[in-house]
C-alpha cells in the first residue's frame, strides 16, 4: 500500500463511474487516493460518501491513473482478481493505529478472508480485535483497502459500514467466492445476497 502525501493546498476532486454493483465513487488529491464509495441511496449520497475525509472537492474527469484505477475496480467488481496495493493513498487522517490495520488488510490476497482477531495477531496486537472493528468502520477507501474481507469469528459476518451493510459485504465475498484460510468457500452452503438497499 502506497501511502501518498499530497499538498493541504492542493483541490480534492472526485468522480462517479458504473460498475456492476451500480454507480460508485471515489475521490482523490493531487496523485493520491482520498476516499472511496459503492452505491448508495442516490449519486449525491455516494459522492457524499467518497468525499466525507475532503468535503469542498469538486467534479472533475479522472487523470489517468484515476481512469485506470477506477477499470481496476470496475474489474474487481466482475469477478476478476484484481490487487490495489500499489495505488497512492492519502491515510492523513488516520492514526498510526489505523494505518497499521490498513496495511495488514491491504495485504489479504483476493478471495482470502481473515477474522478480527486473526488480523489483530498479525499485527502484534492480539486482544485488539475490536478496536480492530473500528478501524476498519474509519475506512476512507473501502474496496481498495479491502475490509469486507474480514469476518468476526466462527464464519460470522460482523459488521460493514458501506451502504447496505452485511448484505453488500456478502455480495463481495460472493463475487470474490471468498475462502476463510483452509475452511470451505462461505458459499459452499445455500445462500443468496440480498439486493443492496437503493
Amino acid at each position: 500500500m502506497a501511502l501518498g502525501r499530497p499538498e493541504p493546498s492542493k483541490v480534492p476532486f472526485h468522480t462517479t463511474f458504473p460498475t456492476t454493483f451500480g454507480q460508485c465513487a471515489l475521490a482523490w488529491r493531487d496523485a493520491a487516493l482520498v476516499g472511496t464509495a459503492l452505491p448508495g441511496i442516490d449519486d449525491a449520497a455516494t459522492i457524499l460518501a467518497a468525499i466525507r475525509t475532503c468535503p469542498d472537492a469538486v467534479a472533475a474527469p479522472p487523470p489517468a491513473w484515476v481512469a485506470d484505477l477506477v477499470a481496476r475496480i470496475q474489474s474487481l467488481l466482475a469477478g476478476e482478481p484484481i490487487h490495489f496495493t500499489d495505488v497512492p493513498l492519502s491515510l492523513d487522517r488516520a492514526n498510526p493505529f489505523e494505518r497499521e490495520v490498513y496495511r495488514a488488510a491491504s495485504a489479504i490476497p483476493h478471495g482470502d478472508t481473515r477474522t478480527y482477531g486473526e488480523l489483530a495477531t498479525e499485527i502484534g496486537r492480539p486482544g485488539a480485535a475490536r478496536a480492530i472493528g473500528r478501524a476498519l468502520g474509519r475506512n476512507p477507501v473501502p474496496i481498495v483497502i479491502p475490509c469486507h474481507r474480514i469476518l468476526a469469528a466462527d464464519g460470522r459476518t460482523g459488521g460493514f459500514s458501506a451502504p447496505g451493510g452485511v448484505s453488500t459485504k456478502m455480495r463481495l465475498l460472493q463475487i470474490e467466492r471468498a475462502r476463510g484460510g483452509a475452511q470451505a468457500s462461505l458459499f459452499d452452503l445455500s445462500w443468496e445476497a440480498a439486493p443492496i438497499r437503493r
